[in-house]
């Protein structure tokens, strides 16, 4: 595949079967451990899916490298979608999973950065991962470092006024190798973001704070693609990618539904989110077979 150019059929088909499997990740850890945030881990598998498997330099091996691209899940409580996109990479093995939350667990309800590989930043208080993002990134363009830096936040989560107060500093910062990516899925713990905290326009706000600003579906891995590079290839100013997505995305009963946004499935729902998983990757290998 050709950075800057539409992703290879086989590519995409590859990256939405990896897409998958996280899902089902997300789904088992959160039905195992009882408790969890299935909604908007959901909704932000393709974005670490693209970023971790077809975009980021990282190493398993040395998951320290000092020259790696960093990421900061900034909306910390989305940490199933994070563990299960490392566990499909191999920095842990996927039987982890199944002790989310569990006491003893390296797999916490937040990420821990000092338990588990390949975890850069540790995270949970809403609005202080993009501001460690930005540190990072600091830090990259001083020590004149190729690395990239980035961080997923939450719609609802840019109600949070650190969020514009890192804003500003990555603009004045000049902090092109920074990318910022706004899950909007609309949803939030006490409903819709709209009503509760209406941070929108977010586009005009972090042009207005000197960003560039795409939109893409956050689900469309070719727009996924598109924009990425389109933010590499920015100079003197940090881009901020609003990303349109879906809650619950992938799970029927779960997709748009404020309600799973910080619950596990019983075990007739987790048998029927599995069922319909399982029922995507069918037909995805089945659309595989067809391009062969």
């Amino acid at each position: 595949m050709k950075r800057g150019t539409s992703m290879e059929q086989e590519r995409v088909s590859e990256l939405e079967k990896i897409a998958s499997h996280i899902r089902m990740g997300i789904i088992g850890s959160v039905y195992h451990a009882k408790s969890g945030h299935p909604g908007g881990s959901l909704s932000i598998v393709e974005l670490l899916t693209y970023l971790y498997f077809a975009e980021m330099k990282i190493d398993i091996k040395n998951p320290k490298w000092a020259d790696r691209d960093r990421f900061v899940l900034s909306k910390g409580h989305a940490a199933p979608a994070l563990y299960a996109t490392l566990a499909c990479k191999g920095f842990f093995s996927q039987e982890e999973l199944k002790y989310l939350r569990h006491i003893g667990s390296m797999l916490q309800g937040h990420p821990d950065m000092k338990k588990i590989p390949g975890v850069d930043m540790s995270t949970g208080s809403l609005g202080q991962g993009i501001s460690t993002a930005c540190g990072m990134a600091l830090a990259g363009k001083l020590q004149k470092k190729n690395y990239r830096s980035y961080t997923i936040i939450g719609d609802g989560e840019s109600e949070e006024g650190q969020v514009w107060e890192a804003a500003m500093f990555a603009a004045h910062q000049s902090l092109a190798n920074l990318c910022v990516i706004v899950d909007c899925n609309g949803l939030q713990i006490d409903g819709p973001v709209s009503e509760v905290g209406a941070p929108e326009p977010l586009d005009k706000k972090f042009e207005a704070f000197g960003f560039h600003v795409l939109h893409i579906d956050a689900h469309d891995f070719t727009q996924i693609a598109k924009a990425v590079n389109a933010a590499k290839r920015t100079k003197n100013c940090p881009t901020a990618i609003i990303a349109k997505s879906i809650k619950g995305k992938g799970v029927s009963f779960m997709e748009n539904q404020v309600s799973w946004h910080g619950k596990a499935p019983n075990q007739e729902q987790y048998e029927q989110a599995i069922q319909e998983l399982n029922a995507h990757m069918e037909k995805l290998e089945r659309k595989g077979e067809k391009h062969d």
